[in-house]
């Protein structure tokens, strides 16, 4: 069965070290608009000193969809999920804009 394929039309940049993981959109003032961040590795998130809600996708190695969070609110944080491999982090209501649902692919240009 094919997997429906969803391209993500931002900017994502890449947070593969350890620093750019932790830091990731921290303290940042102003919402994000048209860029995202993906993690890797990583199978949950924070929103510790965030100032801005964010949608949250967990992605297994084969960059499918395994876990969804809406609009996740600064000082939340998520359950790790077992099958994530990474996590991009979009602006708030990327998913529904996008029709991100589990089980889809996804694709990304990445910096």
């Amino acid at each position: 069965m094919n997997k429906l394929v969803i391209e993500i039309p931002y900017q994502i940049k890449m947070a593969d070290s350890f620093f750019k993981r932790f830091k990731g959109f921290m303290f940042r003032k102003v919402p994000i608009r048209n860029e995202g961040l993906w993690i890797v590795p990583c199978n949950a998130v924070h929103m510790f000193f965030m100032k801005f809600p964010l949608d949250i996708v967990l992605l297994n190695e084969q960059n499918e969809v395994v876990g969804v969070h809406h609009s996740l609110k600064p000082w939340r944080m998520t359950k790790p999920i077992k099958e994530a491999h990474s996590t991009l982090e979009l602006p708030a209501g990327s998913v529904s804009t996008l029709g991100i649902r589990m089980g889809n692919k996804i694709k990304c240009n990445t910096q």
